[in-house]
């Protein structure tokens, strides 16, 4: 998991150097009866503070009838509840249910493809967007947003992954009441308005970033190509027939379901009173009833027997990814990758830059890192810009020649200190940011189960040997537990 290297920044960033407290003794943890977890880290540096809220569903948690549902929804949350975000809602609930009623009739219809009836389709499309039309005059767009704004909020967002969904947002530290207040709301009483011309937002934003630009074509192919049965080969963002196909209704009881406090991490990190921001949390959200825990994914996918491979041939500048399954945390090997990816792709100095880049000059650009998630195990990706006019080809050879070396030849001492280097740099780098704190606390907690599994990332990393790099790099990087995935130039093409 590449964010446990960041690890040791936040034994300085948690604590004032006077007292040099560790980051351990710095974070107050309370649980909530309803199941939600608060992590909290007091620090005066300025009158600031930064609050997230991670839900432990992500787009690996959907069915296949749901897929594109989570990172819809964090569209949706934006739009407000029974009280933000609309000017009358006891005059707009008639309306959005007529609106789902008719949306439900539509999908409906167009399921049936061809044996459709076309003439109702036209009805029902027009009957909808008069209705949408009709709701449309008691929406207020962007109140969260301007409520935070006006009182000093700043970088809110929010951001959906694999494994989880987190809202965000930094103020003023007295005015982490009206967070509490806003939040609190958001997680109880949730209104999904205007949520088919949301949907057709989304449904945008897939053919910009996915169908019609090229390495995100080439990511998806991937990684459906590496994963034959786990979800994390689906997009996180979904298909665009399973977009067609998604309802209010449908995402309403995904919503439900699990976006509730028993599957919810909070982390308040800056100018705070923990006793008061314990008080001030149970007051808004204690009384929120938990919902269903999220189960884990029952499917395992089943060990590569042989390399895949994705070639696409588009008029675009190439582009290259290996990948090798890989386990994740708690087994120990996943420290070692991150030892090899920090050796093979981190900084100019490392093994693939100075080879590919500077010597061979065979890449304009070249990394590393472990993906889709982290909740299950995933693969060891690298990626590189050929530089023109080399193929892809001519790249891959000279990436697996590196990949060959840790095979048989033992990483120096002097590159495994450096990694350590390199975790004291990012330390000084990051050390100041209450946001970088608390998102990596709600991270770990909702990922490994303990936000303390952090603080023991360094201890791990440092007892990384090189014949255990060896050992992994021989178990792993095989041919038959490769997936390689290339954007070749369609004038290249033989």
């Amino acid at each position: 998991m590449r964010l446990l290297l960041a690890v040791a920044l936040l034994l300085l960033a948690a604590v004032s150097p006077a007292s040099a407290q560790r980051l351990e003794e710095a974070v107050r943890e309370h649980t909530l009866a309803n199941g939600m977890k608060l992590l909290m880290v007091e620090r005066h540096a300025s009158p600031t503070v930064s609050a997230w809220i991670r839900y432990r569903v992500g787009s690996v948690d959907e069915r296949s009838d749901e897929r594109g549902v989570a990172h819809l929804l964090e569209h949706m949350l934006f739009k407000g509840t029974k009280t933000l975000g609309t000017k009358d809602y006891a005059a707009e609930k008639p309306l959005l249910e007529r609106i789902e009623a008719t949306a439900q009739r539509l999908v409906a219809e167009k399921a049936r493809r061809g044996k459709g009836d076309r003439e109702r389709i036209a009805r029902l499309e027009e009957e909808l967007a008069a209705l949408e039309k009709a709701a449309a005059q008691y929406a207020v767009r962007e109140e969260f947003f301007e409520i935070y704004a006006r009182n000093g909020g700043t970088d809110y967002n929010a951001f959906t992954g694999k494994d989880g969904t987190t809202y965000l947002v930094s103020l003023p530290a007295n005015k982490l009441e009206l967070w509490a207040a806003i939040e609190s709301d958001r997680m109880m009483n949730p209104v999904l308005r205007e949520f088919y011309s949301e949907r057709a937002v989304v449904m945008e934003e897939r053919r910009r970033s996915y169908d019609t630009q090229p390495e995100g074509q080439l990511w998806e192919n991937f990684l459906a190509a590496a994963f034959v049965a786990h979800p994390y080969g689906q997009p996180i963002i979904g298909w665009m027939s399973d977009l067609e196909n998604l309802t209010r209704t449908r995402a309403e009881a995904f919503l439900h379901r699990y976006y509730a406090p028993n599957n919810a991490v909070v982390a308040v990190v800056g100018d705070i009173d923990p006793d008061r921001t314990i008080a001030l949390v149970e007051r808004y959200f204690g009384a929120i009833p938990p919902g269903v825990d999220v189960p884990p994914v029952a499917v395992d996918e089943p060990p590569q027997a042989g390399e895949k491979r994705i070639d696409l041939r588009l008029d675009s500048e190439s582009h290259l990814l290996i990948g090798f399954h890989k386990p994740v945390y708690p087994d120990p090997d996943d420290d070692v990758f991150d030892v090899i990816e920090m050796i093979l792709a981190e900084g100019k100095t490392s093994r693939l830059h100075r080879r590919l880049v500077q010597e061979l000059e065979l890449a304009t650009e070249v990394s590393a890192f472990s993906a889709p998630g982290h909740r299950y195990p995933n693969l060891f990706i690298v990626a590189a810009t050929p530089r023109s006019p080399h193929p892809p080809a001519e790249v891959e050879q000279a990436i697996r020649r590196e990949l060959e070396r840790l095979m048989i030849e033992p990483v120096t001492e002097r590159e495994l200190q450096q990694v350590l280097n390199r975790l004291e740099y990012e330390e000084v780098v990051r050390m100041s940011s209450n946001s970088g704190l608390a998102h990596l606390l709600t991270e770990y907690e909702a990922v490994t189960g303990s936000w303390r599994c952090l603080i023991e990332h360094r201890r791990r990393v440092a007892a990384v040997t090189p014949a255990d790099v060896m050992r992994v790099a021989k178990t792993c990087f095989t041919r038959e537990n490769r997936t390689v995935g290339a954007i070749v130039r369609k004038e290249a093409a033989p």
